[in-house]
């Protein structure tokens, strides 16, 4: 549900004087609140699934096993309860705001430090905003974790367009392009005059379009999936011919970790990017959602691996991650409840820029490589992909979503990344 905000409430989410209420920049407060009858037949619906078989093999490479999803599906019908998620999602104070013809949800905490750098975070798919929920106290309020004041932030978390409270396109051109453009513009409405941005999976294609388009107000970037592979590498990999032999060891490792993930991974993103709306089932079915949101690809190419892995972990008994079983089916509950498996598949149909490739991004840019990612660039690549490169390092721990895995080390990497960007 939504509802006008009130004036001295708006003013102090964005320390500035707001539209009149009835324009379409206006600012209105928002508050999730789904019925009973909803989550009841969310349990009934997963309760009567028609199973399959079990795969053939004893591994992953068919898929998301049926022993684990069974498993998962029996707590998730009988146990879970999606409002101990909603109850913490409304802790935060989260706002919808029309940009450029569509209804924008965003998360917009302040800092109790005033010289906080602002800073928009944008998350990816299969994500949501519930991804980066982990990393908001830790970010805003440093001196609660062991941090300086000085590395604090104002933080703002938005809705990719037809992912979770945003609203669903209903016509064609909601490009990463444009959703670049849409982020300055919730930046400035919200008063924030000097502001970072930081990405992973789309947000990182995001962040790195928002620093072509260089907007004055943008002080840098930071990725942690970075399009930094050189052009000559993306064209042999595409062409399934040779590498180029004038390779490191280290890049040459990572262009075949690379072909690897094209040449086995990438299955769920062509079906996206060439019939989202054939995608009927991820609607219809929680089960069908659930597998097809855990299960990116097959093998060690599989973005999401740490997230089967952790499950694995946590319904054996041997969990040993800050991700628990909880953390998935909050993610694809939100999708379920929101119905959003098909609007936001229509990401990819939308996207006509190459992932991966080196961008000449003339901004600062920070970059962070985990050693869970489905691959790891070279120092060597991301120096030539940013000419303003002004952190790099590799992290310790986390995968392709490390906000949501391992938030401790996500959150000081960006303390250290943008640094050297504040006033």
């Amino acid at each position: 549900m939504t509802e006008r905000i009130s004036e001295r409430a708006l003013q102090a989410q964005v320390g500035s004087q707001s539209a009149p209420i009835d324009e379409p920049s206006a600012i209105r407060s928002f508050h999730s609140s789904f019925r009973e009858t909803e989550l009841a037949e969310l349990s009934r619906r997963i309760n009567a699934s028609n199973w399959p078989e079990r795969e053939t093999v004893r591994d992953q490479t068919q898929g998301v096993p049926l022993a684990l999803l069974q498993d998962l599906a029996h707590y998730w019908g009988s146990e879970y309860d999606f409002r101990k998620c909603e109850a913490r999602l409304n802790e935060q104070p989260q706002f919808i705001t029309e940009i450029d013809g569509l209804d924008i949800h965003f998360i917009h905490v302040r800092s109790p430090h005033e010289q906080a750098l602002p800073l928009i975070i944008t998350h990816g798919w299969p994500g949501s905003i519930l991804h980066l929920l982990k990393v908001i106290d830790p970010l805003t309020n440093p001196t609660a974790h062991g941090a300086s004041a000085d590395d604090a932030f104002h933080l703002v978390i938005p809705s990719l367009p037809g992912y979770g409270f945003s609203e669903k396109p209903s016509r064609a051109g909601w490009s990463p392009e444009r959703i670049a453009r849409a982020w300055v513009e919730l930046m400035k409405r919200l008063g924030y005059s000097k502001f970072v941005a930081q990405g992973g999976d789309w947000g990182a294609l995001v962040v790195d379009l928002m620093g072509k388009q260089a907007a004055p107000e943008l002080l840098g970037i930071h990725t942690n999936l970075a399009a930094a592979v050189p052009a000559k590498v993306m064209q042999a990999i595409h062409a399934h011919g040779p590498l180029p032999p004038d390779l490191s060891s280290e890049e040459r490792t990572q262009a075949e970790k690379l072909s690897t993930f094209f040449a086995t991974g990438l299955g769920y993103a062509i079906a996206m990017a060439t019939r989202p709306q054939t995608l009927y089932g991820l609607v219809d079915s929680p089960i069908g959602l659930a597998a097809w949101l855990m299960d990116l690809g097959d093998g060690d190419a599989k973005p999401a691996a740490a997230l089967t892995e952790a499950l694995h972990r946590i319904t054996t008994g041997r969990c040993e991650d800050e991700l628990t079983r909880d953390d998935v089916l909050d993610n694809i509950t939100l999708y379920w409840l929101t119905k959003t498996a098909l609007s936001s598949s229509r990401l990819y149909w939308e996207n006509k820029v190459a992932f991966f490739e080196a961008s000449g991004v003339a901004i600062p840019v920070a970059v962070s490589v985990f050693p869970g990612e489905f691959y790891q660039p070279p120092r060597s690549w991301a120096e030539r992909a940013y000419p303003k490169l002004i952190y790099y390092n590799r992290a310790e721990k986390g995968a392709h979503f490390p906000a949501w895995e391992q938030p401790k080390v996500f959150s000081s990497e960006l303390r250290l990344a943008f640094r050297s960007l504040r006033g």
